[in-house]
């Protein structure tokens, strides 16, 4: 299998991308990290950081290893898909963890470039999070074609044991992630600014410290992990459909390979764009460089189809179209068009935005209305996309089609994160500047930086949702397609010695009808499964939001209870104690996040025990449908509650401390659990649930 081309190929692009991030850290790193008092702000951050990793892993791990001794006793024929469970959930783990480090580290570098210019600091700060968006794309590209070419069978389900471990970690990370930094927030918020009028970063805030590490454990962490696993979930689950759609042709399994090869190749050069661009606006320049890395994969993907794929008779769909090229075309076609929507609900340019801002000239109740409209508008344009996505490839290539659509889309991870990662070490710069006493004019320029990182979080955002949705559509193809095969080869025998002669595809869909294996809306398993998952993104995100008001309910209290027993911190003659407040945020994050990451695994079991696999079958499409409107209502209506305050703050309506700013600020309170915390998470959480179901199939 190492011989192939097409994993050689593959191989080397992911051992590129890995090697690509290990340069820029080192060049990272070699920035000047600037004055003693910004280094120490720094340092205190990244303690916070270290310390919440260092007992979310003792959490994710013990858990992790409980459930992989279940799948070695339960699989025990299939040890590698066990070893693969860990495998992915350790990826997961480390491609978080190394992101945030790297974020730490090039968070006060930033700060310092900012002093002498603007570009300087957007390189060191996206170099930072590139390191997060090659790592993220070349482990799991990796460890994904290890795994299957190690595999002596090359046996496709064997995968979805690394898919389920990279799924459930992606959970742990985003939940805990989510709720540490929007509790942080809300608390230096809530106490801070409302109560106290302290500006952003102001270091008398207890809370404050806790608020950067936040950025980090959520923002960069837990939003490396999430796509990680969506990007490794993607690529198995086309595996998975080309094994049992197109079982005879080689092409099929390799060509997903191929196309995230490309793009690591692509991420290089739009990366590269971005260091050599200077001048001009810094958005139009990260955009730029995603730009150059779509144009660059789409102009490889044509001869890595003709080679792969076309003119094998074993690669034509049966029944339908088999154009290949045009799926994944489609793949990076969404890819623009979910960045532009999200951009258009989310920035300050646009009227959704604005509309907000306005709204709270009239008060808080009318601004938390106007952002709960934006974001359930923000729904209708990309679910369009989605719908016309997934017709248009189902017409070219079938089931098979979607999956090459997602993987394309998925492809562009490697670039996408480095501008997601962009935000919060920016954030961060701004705050260790303030901290730091860094020149006035510096703040200015990470405030700059800052507002497009804010926007650039927030279409990375969009993009996770709608891939996370278009990948748990191919899942529940690959669920499907497994239980019809499964069945027709169990009643294949009863039906043969019953006198019928069974064969080919009409073989097999004799014995799926036989077998009861039918999914249809007159059926009333199919409705029940339909509204079990309908409500399980209901029931995640409600746990969630609360964690996140609990938790920051208990950084009030300690805010509160600093700034009145020790009156100096206020008058600035004594420094707050902030290392209270993080380990506050730390073991709250680490409790509260346990049981909304344990509920999709216990539902999917539960309703697969006792109601079998057509209820089953149903909760996923219904778990599919509402988790994407659901997480894009959340994060769209975060987003655009976060950027108008950032409209007003600017001097639009009122300006920075009028009641027009009380309002946003609320709404923007109201939003950061919304855009963080629950709406993200809800991404893994559908894919969990479409995973396991794949791997309870042989267990039916």
């Amino acid at each position: 299998m190492f011989s192939n081309p097409a994993i050689l190929l593959t191989l080397g692009a992911a051992l590129l991308g890995i090697v690509a991030a290990a340069l820029l850290i080192g060049w990272v790193r070699s920035r000047d990290a600037g004055s003693e008092k910004m280094r120490s702000v720094a340092a205190a951050i990244a303690e916070g950081a270290s310390a919440y990793l260092r007992r979310q892993l003792i959490a994710a791990v013990s858990i992790a290893v409980l459930l992989a001794i279940v799948l070695f006793l339960v699989y025990a024929g299939k040890p590698i898909l066990a070893l693969g469970f860990l495998a992915g959930a350790g990826c997961s783990l480390l491609a978080g963890f190394i992101g945030m480090k790297v974020a730490v580290m090039a968070n006060v570098r930033t700060a310092q470039a900012a002093i002498a210019s603007r570009h300087g600091a957007l390189k060191v700060a996206f170099n930072g999070g590139a390191v997060t968006g090659l790592l993220v794309v070349g482990l799991a590209l990796l460890v994904v074609t290890l795994f299957y070419a190690l595999d002596p069978q090359h046996d496709v389900f064997n995968l979805t044991g690394l898919a389920l471990g990279a799924s459930l970690v992606s959970v742990f990370a985003r939940l805990g992630g989510g709720i540490y930094t929007k509790a942080a927030d809300m608390g230096a918020d809530l106490a801070g600014k409302l109560e106290q009028k302290f500006d952003e970063d102001d270091p008398r805030n207890p809370a404050v410290i806790a608020d950067n590490v936040g950025d980090n454990v959520g923002d960069c962490a837990g939003m490396a992990a999430d796509v990680f696993e969506t990007y490794a979930v993607s690529l198995i689950g086309a595996l998975l459909i080309a094994s049992l759609v197109l079982p005879d042709c080689q092409g099929a399994i390799f060509y997903p390979f191929v196309l995230g090869g490309i793009s690591i190749v692509g991420a290089l050069l739009g990366i590269g764009y971005i260091n050599v661009v200077k001048g001009g606006n810094p958005s139009g320049t990260l955009f730029g460089g995603m730009i150059v890395s779509a144009i660059f994969s789409a102009i490889l993907y044509w001869p890595a189809t003709s080679r792969l794929l076309l003119g094998d008779p074993a690669c034509v769909i049966p029944g339908g179209r088999s154009e290949y090229l045009w799926p994944a075309v489609i793949g990076l076609a969404v890819t623009a068009a979910v960045f532009l929507i999200t951009n258009y609900y989310t920035s300050t340019h646009f009227k959704p935005v604005r509309s907000i801002a306005r709204a709270s000239e009239t008060g808080h109740a009318t601004n938390i209305i106007a952002g709960l409209e934006v974001g359930q508008f923000s729904t209708a344009l990309p679910v369009i996309v989605i719908c016309a996505a997934i017709g248009a490839s189902y017409w070219f290539a079938g089931l098979y089609g979607i999956a090459l659509a997602v993987v394309s889309m998925l492809s562009m991870a490697g670039i996408v994160i480095a501008l997601d990662a962009f935000g919060p070490i920016t954030d961060n710069a701004g705050g260790i500047a303030v901290m730091g006493d860094a020149p006035r004019e510096t703040r200015a320029v990470t405030d700059q930086l800052d507002a497009v990182g804010n926007t650039m979080k927030a279409v990375t955002k969009g993009y996770a949702i709608a891939s996370a949705g278009l990948a748990a559509l191919v899942l529940f193809g690959s669920y499907v397609e497994e239980l019809r095969t499964h069945a027709a080869a169990e009643a294949a025998p009863a039906l043969s010695q019953a006198g019928e002669a069974l064969e080919g595809v009409a073989g097999a869909a004799a014995s799926a009808a036989a077998a009861g294996i039918q999914f249809s809306l007159e059926d009333p398993r199919v409705i029940i499964g339909l509204f079990i998952g309908g409500l399980l993104p209901f029931l995640f995100t409600a746990f969630a939001l609360g964690a996140v008001g609990r938790s920051a309910g208990a950084v009030i209290q300690e805010v509160r209870r600093q700034l009145s027993q020790y009156p100096g911190i206020l008058a600035g003659t004594e420094r707050a104690d902030y290392g209270k407040a993080v380990d506050i945020v730390t073991k709250a994050a680490l409790k509260e996040m346990i049981v909304p990451a344990l509920l999709p695994v216990g539902a999917t079991v539960l309703v697969a025990w006792l109601m079998g696999p057509i209820v089953l079958g149903g909760m996923l499409v219904g778990t599919i449908v509402t988790g994407l409107f659901v997480a894009i209502t959340m994060t769209s209506a975060g987003g655009a509650w976060d950027n108008a305050k950032k409209y007003i703050e600017e001097g639009h309506h009122g300006g920075k401390g009028s009641p027009q700013h009380d309002a946003a600020v609320t709404g923007d309170t109201v939003g950061d659990p919304y855009k963080d915390t629950a709406g993200p998470a809800v991404n893994p959480m559908i894919k969990v649930v479409n995973v396991l179901a794949i791997l309870l199939v042989q267990l039916f």
